[in-house]
């Protein structure tokens, strides 16, 4: 039996109706978006519309509803820009990240927040928090971990310090490119990137350039600045710099680890709702006694709570004795999260809250 064929004209006419609902809808909900802003600040509130716990309800309920043929990534990614655009007509967002323009860390910023920010480049996580801290910016995205080539020490140790909460957290896929102006590997005379990168990609680098040195850069988008400049040099970085600063790609993906990842967290000064799908982030300290890491774990055994992270580093208050960073599933108000937190507390010297936030939603 032949399957009815329609006409190609009067599909594009479909297209064109649906496409001015679309429309339509879209402008109906900023006008909806922009009232939202007008309560709010009737309400008293005006230092900031974000509310990262509610646009994760609305990117999961989005992507539960969805029935295809698009993929859920797909409709989560259009509905974040969506409501970025949205969100921006009611207050826009300044969010700094670690630059200059063309790094990973800019990528997890768009991904996480939308286009429809105010972005801020700084030179170092040092000055992403204090951009946030000093009220410069209102949320700050930095790197946490590889998964390659483990934590960002900078990262962790500027926690210890800090008052910052962590609102959110974005994982990113990263993938590494030799990027120079050389013809071929042989005029190659000195590499640069980030110092993550360098690890990230030491077994290729070993294997194609052996002998010619690394040098560390603040970012791998400098790293290509640097390389656009400087005859026979090359940088390791990602395709949006290359094409960013117009710096010819030699070899593509180079990065030791096919499915090579970086996780990203959000920092600001807003402690979020729980979503029923949240990680809390802890810094705990204990002295050097035996048993101390038993007595950390054991009250997140006893409630069955899932435990995705846990990294010593020197406390640098006394001679061996550690602080210890941890990730756990749930919100620190969930009922269980509360009764584990209550009986480690007497059992260190200190435990800091970073932050409960939702889980990844992209």
């Amino acid at each position: 039996m032949t399957k009815n064929i329609i006409p190609l004209s009067d599909l594009r006419e479909q297209i064109d109706s649906i496409d001015q609902q679309i429309l339509q809808l879209m402008n109906q909900r900023a006008s909806l978006a922009e009232q939202v802003a007008e309560t709010k600040i009737a309400a008293g509130e005006e230092c900031c519309f974000y509310r990262p716990d509610r646009e994760a309800l609305v990117l999961r309920r989005i992507q539960e509803l969805n029935q295809g043929p698009l993929s859920d990534e797909v409709t989560a990614r259009f509905f974040r820009e969506l409501m970025s655009a949205c969100l921006a007509l009611e207050k826009p967002l300044q969010v700094a990240f670690l630059g200059p323009e063309g790094t990973f860390t800019q990528q997890a910023t768009f991904k996480h927040f939308g286009h429809a920010v105010n972005t801020q480049a700084v030179t170092s996580i040092e000055g992403i928090f204090n951009a946030v801290e000093s009220g410069d910016c209102q949320f700050g995205v930095v790197p946490m971990e590889n998964s390659t080539e483990g934590v960002v020490t900078h990262t962790l140790d500027r926690f210890v310090s800090s008052s910052l909460q962590i609102c959110g957290e974005v994982a990113t896929p990263i993938h590494h490119n030799l990027i120079t102006h050389a013809e071929s590997l042989e005029q190659i005379t000195e590499i640069f990137a980030h110092r993550q990168t360098l690890g990230q990609c030491r077994q290729w680098l070993a294997e194609n350039l052996l002998n010619i040195p690394c040098t560390e850069a603040n970012s791998n988008a400098e790293a290509v600045k640097i390389a656009q400049s400087r005859d026979n040099t090359a940088a390791i970085a990602g395709d949006v710099a290359a094409e960013l600063y117009q710096v010819p790609i030699l070899h593509h993906r180079i990065e030791d680890e096919q499915n090579n990842t970086t996780r990203f967290v959000v920092i600001g000064q807003l402690i979020t709702a729980p979503t029923g799908e949240d990680k809390t982030s802890l810094l705990v300290s204990t002295k050097n006694h035996a048993g101390a890491l038993a007595h950390i774990l054991e009250p997140f055994a006893k409630y069955k709570i899932g435990m995705t992270k846990i990294e010593s580093r020197p406390s640098k208050q006394g001679l061996w004795e550690y602080l210890f960073f941890i990730d756990i599933d749930g919100h620190y108000l969930d009922e269980k999260v509360a009764l584990a937190l209550a009986e480690l507390e007497p059992h260190v010297t200190m435990m800091k809250v970073l932050g409960s936030y939702p889980t990844a939603v992209l």
